[in-house]
This record gives structure tokens, C-alpha cells and sequence, in this order.
């Protein structure tokens, strides 16, 4: 019995609904999944109907953005109570944000002679939580690039004519949020951001586990990871980080945790 623990729907920037991506879910015979599009929840109560009917179990999640030393640290928030005034606020301001970074960006495409105006980019997202992919989808769907990967490499990567840094939190606060919210804050992905010199700081401001089995973390990081998790008594936690059609082919059931870590991970939640 096996679970994935990173996973993304529409809502942010994946390509799937949370029924398809629950559907997906069942296809691959997984126990149970968590939903953690990014700085957004939007998508879990949908993901919860659809679990239900599945027989699924399912954890309600998201993924922040934050920085600790101008390093950019994704934080995966698990269990968190998706009602919480506090942590809707929140990411409601990182929401706006990420909307005036598409408006940003559009801005920049405008100047260099790119016709994308933000309302398609919008209106091609239908979510509070848009991001870059978006912009990739809109250009291609614009015929201003003929694949998203050429429209980041033309357009949208670091230091090309229409990039523009993400808002984020400090990774701090994003722990304590998390936790205020009646959650767990778990590090993603951590050999994707070459965070390991940082990893002594977040545990001290809380972090509860790492996210040791990942799609792009091959045999040599799951033992550096779980070396971690041992080292600083972190949960272990892993998953697809499936963004549906988005990356060329869906993740989902590439990476399958067994369910006895997801029971310790329960077992915190409840303390």
C-alpha cells in the first residue's frame, strides 16, 4: 500500500482536475494522496469529494514559497486545516502576488513586441494561484512559441527578457504558519534548490520532515536524505511532484511511498 504526497491539479499549475487527478490516483492503485498545488488550497475540497468516492485516503497540503538566505526553499505543508482564517490570509497575499507577477511578465513580453496581455493568461489559468507555466501555455496558445520549452528558454527562465523573481516568505514563517494552521512543514525536493547547507537552519525553526523520495532524486539522494531525516529526527515523506501533461508525460505513480511513513507523519499531525 503505497501513497504519493506531491501532487498538483489546475489549481495551481498542473494539468489536471483534482477528480482526474484522483482518477490517475486509482489507476495506480495508490492508498492514499496529498493534493499540494502552490500557495493555494483551492483545489482540496474538490480532491477530498473525489477521495471519498475513490476510497482514498486524503491529506489536504500545499506548497509554499519561501527563501532562507536568498536560497529559494519550497515548503510542503501537510494536514493543514484548509478553513484556517490565518493561513487563507496569507497565501491570499501570495496569490495577488503571483497574479501581479503574470501582469509583470506580460508587461515585459509587451515591450519586446510579445502581444500576451494578462487577462488571457488568466483566463487560460481559471485558478487564484497562476505561474509561469501558465505564461508558457498562453504563448504557445497564442503561437508565440511553438512548446513551452522553447517559450522558456526564449522568454521566461532566469535572466531572459520576461522573467520575473517570485514573491516569497521567509522560510520561518512559513513553518510557523503551517503549523498554526494544525500542520506539518515538510522541505520539497531539497536536492532540486541545493539547499543542504540550510537544512541545520530550517530544522531549528521547526521543519518536520524532508521530502526524501523524489521523481528527479535518484539512489544517491534518497540515502543522503534519509541520512538527514535520521540525523535531525525529520519525517520521511515522498512523491511524484505530478503536474499532470504539463512536463511532457503525468508522474503520478512513478514515486510510491509505503504507507507506514504516512502513518508517523498522522501520528505528529494528531500530537
Amino acid at each position: 500500500m503505497f501513497a504519493d504526497l506531491h501532487l498538483h491539479t489546475k489549481f495551481s499549475d498542473g494539468t489536471y482536475t483534482p477528480e482526474e487527478l484522483v482518477a490517475q490516483a486509482q489507476f495506480h492503485k495508490l492508498s492514499a494522496i496529498a493534493l499540494t498545488d502552490h500557495d493555494t488550497v483551492e483545489g482540496c475540497s474538490r480532491a477530498a469529494a473525489a477521495c471519498a468516492a475513490a476510497g482514498i485516503e486524503f491529506i489536504p497540503g500545499s506548497e509554499l514559497t519561501s527563501e532562507h538566505d536568498d536560497i529559494e526553499v519550497h515548503i510542503l505543508a501537510y494536514f493543514v486545516d484548509t478553513t484556517n482564517a490565518a493561513f487563507l490570509t496569507e497565501i491570499a497575499k501570495f496569490q495577488t502576488a503571483r497574479q501581479n507577477r503574470i501582469r509583470e511578465m506580460c508587461a515585459k513580453l509587451n515591450a519586446i513586441g510579445i502581444g500576451l496581455q494578462a487577462e488571457e493568461v488568466f483566463t487560460l489559468a481559471s485558478c487564484h494561484s497562476p505561474g509561469r507555466p501558465h505564461v508558457a501555455r498562453a504563448l504557445v496558445a497564442g503561437k508565440h512559441c511553438r512548446s513551452l520549452d522553447v517559450a522558456f528558454d526564449r522568454f521566461l527562465k532566469k535572466d531572459r527578457p520576461a522573467y520575473v523573481p517570485k514573491f516569497k516568505m521567509s522560510a520561518a514563517h512559513a513553518i510557523e504558519l503551517i503549523h498554526q494552521a494544525g500542520g506539518l512543514a515538510v522541505m520539497a525536493h531539497p536536492a532540486l534548490n541545493h539547499t543542504d547547507e540550510i537544512i541545520p537552519a530550517i530544522v531549528a525553526a521547526g521543519l518536520d520532515g524532508i521530502e526524501v523520495f523524489h521523481t528527479k532524486h535518484g539512489p544517491n539522494a534518497n540515502h543522503r536524505y534519509m541520512d538527514f531525516a535520521k540525523k535531525f529526527n525529520l519525517l520521511v515523506t515522498g512523491g511524484s511532484d505530478c503536474h499532470g501533461m504539463s512536463k511532457g508525460r503525468p508522474l503520478i505513480g512513478t514515486v510510491k511511498l509505503h504507507l507506514d511513513y504516512v502513518e508517523k507523519m498522522k501520528a505528529k499531525a494528531k500530537k
